[in-house]
């Protein structure tokens, strides 16, 4: 495997931050607006602010010939299904569960590349994927019975981590032509973003009632700080780290969003959540440190 970069180590636990930090804010926003009409503002904002910002860098937004295709698919995957998906199944299911069935996008990117893309897996990668695996499993454990009554939740969950899987697999594999990584983020934020927009002035019932400003207030930082940065570190770690390990590295983002659970609803941290959080630093270490010498599994 290769060495990963230091900037790649830290941004890791950044993405954490700022993404699982983001869970617990969810259902405020949820009680007042719907899943299309956030979605539509958060995303469609956070594209428009990093197209501001690519310009004022004076960075070219040209899209090299034949990248529209990969493009376009990665978007739909790490944007528009994603963002859907997940936030819908926060509407069945509590918002710590559904950040831990979302995130196994790590196991289903992993399976994909080694399947589909042929990516020899190393004994190292085995392990770290199984440590994920036991992440994911001691989460969900407590509250499997609360679960098994909503199917809905769990297969939006489970389909948004396979969206992002998709779509950060083509991310990794596509050479974008020197498509600088910003101009790239910004692109597919608001590619992803459109039919979000269409769903939400279409399929939707709009109710003439104002959110409150605690709402807007936070609408405005899950579009600017979560939806804008943190898609920009995810896809810069992406850029750094070899897909498998890219992809395992969002593992801990649902052990923040448990712990953002704890301090903000009073969750319950108990044998369950320690297990978790070490299996997750164990896959962490094990996906981010170099191999002294790497070994086929």
């Amino acid at each position: 495997m290769p060495r990963p970069s230091r900037s790649a180590v830290w941004l890791v636990p950044l993405l954490g931050a700022l993404w699982g930090g983001s869970w617990p804010l969810f259902p405020i926003v949820l009680g007042e607006l719907s899943v299309w009409s956030f979605r539509a503002v958060s995303v469609t904002g956070a594209g428009l602010a990093m197209m501001l910002i690519v310009r004022l860098l004076g960075i070219s937004l040209a899209v090299p010939a034949g990248r529209w295709r990969p493009l376009i698919g990665a978007a739909l995957g790490n944007i528009t299904v994603w963002y859907l998906a997940a936030t819908t199944a926060i509407l069945y299911i509590p918002s710590g569960q559904a950040s831990v069935l979302g995130y196994t996008m790590p196991l289903w990117a992993a399976l994909i590349a080694i399947v589909f893309l042929r990516e020899p897996p190393t004994l190292r990668l085995a392990v770290a994927l199984a440590c994920g695996a036991g992440a994911v499993a001691l989460l969900a454990w407590p509250n499997l019975a609360r679960l098994s009554g909503a199917p809905l939740g769990i297969l939006f969950a489970l389909l948004a981590g396979l969206a992002w899987a998709g779509g950060t697999l083509i991310n990794k594999r596509t050479d974008w032509g020197g498509l600088h990584p910003l101009a790239l983020t910004a692109w597919q934020l608001l590619l992803g973003a459109v039919p979000i927009v269409i769903g939400a002035l279409f399929l939707i019932e709009w109710r003439p009632v104002l959110p409150s400003a605690t709402v807007v207030a936070v609408v405005a930082f899950l579009t600017l700080v979560p939806t804008a940065v943190g898609t920009l570190v995810w896809f810069r770690i992406v850029d750094l780290l070899p897909a498998q390990a890219g992809a395992l590295s969002s593992i801990l983002v649902p052990v923040v969003a448990m712990t953002g659970g704890v301090v903000v609803h009073g969750e319950p941290f108990g044998p369950a959540q320690a297990g978790a959080l070490a299996c997750a630093v164990a896959a962490l270490f094990l996906a981010l440190t170099p191999a002294r010498a790497a070994r086929r599994a």
